[in-house]
């Protein structure tokens, strides 16, 4: 079982208005509400591939009840640890350009937090924890290296997709998949990374002083590179336009995820994943099966020669 957890969900506010006046009344032209938050994604997209998951984290008051209920009506097993303040709904305003109001979120107790590690301890050998995106305010930054050790203890798979201060204190642990960008990882190696090159380089050289199964670099519209073992392979990704950024990179990390639990080659696995990201990135919303299909075949992917 993929457990996906998702430490401060949403309920994400799509509001599109034609001409916004600042200082001044305006009126929606479209609005939804969607269920928001990193693991969540993952959740949904391994959903639309096929793969089963339980989407975890904290939730609380109406806006947590909408969280929960969106899951279930798309049939992914919802497992919340219920807190007293509601879960946070922030605002995306789409005009000429995109502006995000995101709120801090809902106070998180230490119970509560106990509640969740307890959770985490109940899965084991053959399952795999995904911690994904942000943590309330409340809650203390090194929780990713607690659920980490906790669920590694037990023989789970773990991958990370978050900022470097939350992924840092997991590093100790090892982990199946961390995905950062470009300027993540020249944040850790204090290296300004600019090219593809770059990242081969200087990827190569964080893989290898850490205990890390796959380590996925992407580089926005140029692609994306893996390390696995001994083994670099660099993505080219399909082409197209830039409509939703929201959840590209959580939709790669469950096309990636996919791919291994349906026992792809890692060429095909990466490919996977990078579909996933391409069919969010040049949509609305997030990848459906027919999109993913769709870019599939346009994905190429290149291993360099040792």
């Amino acid at each position: 079982m993929i457990l996906t957890v998702t430490l401060n969900p949403s309920v994400d506010y799509v509001v599109r208005v034609e001409q916004f006046n600042e200082g001044h009344l305006n009126r929606t032209d479209q609005t939804a509400f969607y269920a928001g938050g990193k693991g969540i994604n993952v959740s949904q997209v391994l959903k639309e591939l096929g793969v089963q998951s339980t989407a975890t984290g904290f939730t609380g008051g109406f806006s947590g009840r909408f969280i929960e209920d969106t899951l279930s009506e798309k049939q992914i097993k919802a497992d919340f640890i219920h807190v007293e303040d509601p879960s946070r709904i922030n605002i995306k305003l789409k005009t000429d350009e995109e502006t995000e109001i995101n709120a801090a979120g809902p106070l998180i107790s230490s119970e509560k937090v106990d509640e969740l590690v307890e959770l985490v301890s109940r899965y084991g050998k053959g399952d795999t924890l995904v911690l994904a995106g942000s943590i309330p305010s409340s809650v203390e930054r090194d929780l990713y290296g607690k659920l980490a050790a906790a669920a590694h203890k037990n023989d789970m798979q773990v991958v990370i997709d978050s900022e470097k201060s939350l992924l840092e204190p997991a590093l100790d642990t090892p982990l199946a998949l961390i995905k950062p960008n470009h300027k993540e990882l020249g944040g850790y190696i204090g290296r300004e990374i600019k090219t593809v090159e770059d990242a081969v380089t200087y990827g190569r050289q964080f893989y290898n002083e850490h205990s890390i199964d796959y380590l996925m670099v992407s580089m926005a519209e140029h692609g994306a590179v893996l390390f696995a073992g001994d083994e670099t392979y660099i993505a080219t990704p399909p082409k197209g336009e830039l409509i939703n950024s929201v959840g590209a990179g959580d939709s790669s990390v469950a096309g990636f995820l996919a791919g291994v639990e349906k026992g792809y080659s890692i060429e095909d696995t990466f490919a996977l994943s990078m579909a996933c990201g391409a069919a969010t990135a040049f949509s609305e919303g997030l990848a459906v099966k027919e999109q993913i299909d769709h870019y599939l075949p346009m994905v190429q992917i290149r291993g360099l020669v040792k």
